[in-house]
C-alpha cells in the first residue's frame, strides 16, 4: 500500500531526528523484532534510519511496477515488517519471489491509518538479493503440511510453523538452565558414548570402526597381499645368517666396531621379520576371538561401546560428590518405531539430587514442569498464540492450568484405576490398561538380562564407597515440545529428525 500523501504532524517531528535504530551487537542489521516487538509496535521509531535484512515471506509489485511491497522476517519473531522498494532501487522481478534474501537500508515511516502494521520501512537502497528461481524453490506461497516438509527439513526453518517452533524449543531449553541454575544445580555434561545400558533395554545404536577397519584392510590386501609362508621362512633364515655372523666374529675376537656393525644389521632382520610376521596374520573380515565371537579388543575403544540411551548412571557419579546436578542432551534408541511419538535421537532433561527422597523428587518435577510452563507465556507469548490459532486452540489455557494448579500425588495402583475407570466411559488407548510389573525392577536386574558386570563395576563403587540416598527423573524435551504446543508429531519438534529410515543432513 502506497504512503498517505500528508504523513501526520508527529512524524514529520520524529523525522528531522533522522536517526539510526540501533543495530544488532554482532550483526549489520537491525532484528525486526526490536522493531515490531515494542509495546508501540513500532511507530515510535517513524522517521529513524534502520537496516534490515531477511527473507521475503510474500512481495508483490504494485502502481503498474512502479514499486513492490515485501513481508519479509528474520526469525528474530514471528511478525513481519513491510518494506516499500521503488523500481529506481532494483529488479523487483528478482525481490518478490517468496524465499528471496533481501538486505535494505531505508527510513521507518507510519502506515496510512485503518492498516494492520503500526510501522514499515521505505527502502532508500537494496544492499543484498539472495535470489530465488520460483519454478524451482519448494516451498511456495501456500500452506503446506508438516509432513511434506519433513522432505525438506534444510529449508522447512523458514516456514512460520518450524521457527515458531524453533522460538519455542529455544525458550524451554533456556528455561531449563535457567530453572536449575536458579535452584542450584549443577550442569554435567555425560558422554554420548557409553559402556553402559542404561535402561537395560538392549536398543542400542552400536559405535565400532571394526567394519571400516576391515573394509580398509580388504582393499589394502588387494593392493598389497599379506607375505606367505615362504616370505615368512626366508625372513626367519635371514635373521638366523645375521645371527650366525655375529657369532662369527665374537669367536674370531674381531674390533667393536665390525661386531657393532653386525649387530645392527641383526637387530634390522629382527625388526623386518616381525613386521612380515605381524602382516602374515592379517585376514579380511571382521577381527574374532578363538570361540568365534567378535574380538572388541581390536575396537576403536578396545571394548563395546554404544551411543547413551540416558545419561543418568554416568550423572549419579557426580550427585555422589556434587549433591544437586542434571544432564540435558541427545540420547539415542535404536528401536524400530515408526509411531508419531517416537525418534531414534532425542533430548532428555535429568536431573539427580542428593539426600532426597521420592516426595523432593516429585516437588522437583513439579516446580520445573510449571516453571517451563510459565516462561512459555512470559516469553513466548506470541509464538504461543500462533500455534493456538493454526493448531491446538486450546494450548495457552493448558500452559496457563499447569503454572498455576498443583499436582496430585497419586500412587501406582490409583493412577491404573483411574485409567480403568477411563476405558469404562469410552476412552480408547494404544496400550491396555491392567496393573502390571514393577517395570523399574525388571529393568535393573543386570544379570537377570546376561549383561556383563564388568562395565558396571564403576557404578557399584558408588554403593561401595560413601552411598547416599537420592533421587531424579527425566523428562523427554521433544515431548514438552509437543505438549506446549499441541503439536501431534515428534518429529517436527526438533530440528533434524532422526526415525527408522531417515537421517537427512
Amino acid at each position: 500500500m502506497a504512503d498517505t500523501s500528508s504523513p501526520p504532524t508527529d512524524q514529520l517531528a520524529v523525522t528531522t531526528l533522522d536517526e539510526e535504530v540501533p543495530k544488532a551487537q554482532f550483526s549489520d542489521r537491525v532484528p525486526i523484532r526490536s522493531i515490531i516487538s515494542r509495546p508501540d509496535g513500532g511507530s515510535g521509531l517513524a522517521g529513524r534510519k534502520a537496516r534490515v535484512g531477511g527473507w521475503v515471506k510474500t512481495g508483490r509489485k504494485a502502481d503498474k511496477d512502479a514499486f513492490a511491497f515485501l513481508e519479509i522476517n528474520d526469525g528474530s519473531c514471528a511478525g513481519n515488517l513491510q518494506v516499500i522498494v521503488e523500481a529506481s532501487l532494483g529488479e523487483l522481478g528478482q525481490l518478490v519471489p517468496t524465499g528471496t534474501c533481501v538486505v535494505v537500508d531505508g527510513h521507518l515511516k507510519l502506515p496510512p491509518a485503518g492498516t494492520k502494521q503500526k510501522i514499515e520501512l521505505r527502502a532508500d537502497k537494496v544492499l543484498h538479493v539472495g535470489p530465488v528461481d520460483p519454478a524451482k524453490y519448494p516451498l511456495p506461497k501456500m500452506r503446506l503440511t508438516l509432513e511434506f516438509l519433513r522432505d525438506f527439513v534444510h529449508l522447512r526453518s523458514r516456514t512460520n510453523t518450524i521457527s515458531a517452533v524453533a522460538r519455542i524449543r529455544n525458550a524451554l531449553a533456556y528455561a531449563t538452565h535457567t530453572f536449575f541454575n536458579k535452584e542450584g544445580f549443577l550442569y554435567v555434561h555425560t558422554p554420548i558414548v557409553t559402556t553402559s545400558d542404561c535402561e537395560g533395554a538392549g536398543e542400542m545404536f552400536q559405535v565400532t570402526t571394526l567394519l571400516s577397519e576391515a573394509e580398509r584392510l580388504e582393499k589394502e590386501l588387494l593392493q598389497n597381499p599379506p607375505p606367505t609362508e615362504a616370505d615368512v621362512a626366508a625372513a626367519r633364515l635371514v635373521v638366523k645368517e645375521k645371527g650366525d655372523v655375529v657369532s662369527q666374529l665374537k669367536a674370531a675376537k674381531a674390533t667393536k666396531p665390525e661386531i657393532g656393525a653386525a649387530v645392527d644389521q641383526l637387530k634390522k632382520a629382527k625388526e623386518s621379520l616381525a613386521k612380515v610376521e605381524e602382516r602374515s596374520k592379517l585376514k579380511p573380515g571382521i577381527p574374532k576371538k578363538d570361540d568365534g565371537k567378535v574380538d572388541y579388543g581390536k575396537d576403536f575403544f578396545a571394548r563395546q561401546a554404544f551411543l547413551t540411551v540416558s545419561g543418568q548412571l554416568q550423572v549419579e557419579s557426580y550427585v555422589c560428590a556434587l549433591s544437586s546436578v542434571y544432564t540435558f542432551g541427545p540420547t539415542f534408541r535404536a528401536e524400530n518405531s515408526h509411531t508419531s511419538r517416537h525418534l531414534a535421537e532425542f533430548w532428555m532433561v535429568e536431573p539427580e539430587i542428593a539426600f532426597a527422597e521420592l516426595k523432593d523428587d516429585m516437588n522437583c518435577a513439579e516446580a520445573y514442569v510449571k516453571f517451563l510452563c510459565q516462561w512459555l507465556l512470559d516469553n513466548c507469548l506470541e509464538d504461543m498464540e500462533f500455534m493456538a490459532d493454526k493448531f491446538d486452540k486450546g494450548c495457552i489455557d493448558r500452559l496457563k492450568l499447569v503454572a498455576s494448579t498443583p499436582f496430585i500425588r497419586v500412587s501406582y495402583t490409583e493412577a491404573v484405576e483411574i485409567l480403568e475407570d477411563a476405558v469404562k466411559n469410552g476412552k480408547k488407548f494404544e496400550n491396555e490398561v491392567k496393573w502390571g510389573i514393577d517395570l523399574a525392577s525388571e529393568h535393573e536386574r543386570i544379570k537377570e538380562m546376561g549383561l556383563p558386570l564388568e562395565p558396571y563395576e564403576w557404578y557399584l563403587d558408588l554403593r561401595r564407597y560413601g552411598t547416599v540416598k537420592h533421587a531424579g527423573f527425566g523428562l523427554g524435551f521433544e515431548r514438552m515440545i509437543l505438549f506446549a504446543t499441541g503439536l501431534e508429531n515428534i518429529r517436527d519438534v526438533i530440528p533434524f529428525p532422526r526415525y527408522p529410515g531417515r537421517a537427512d543432513l
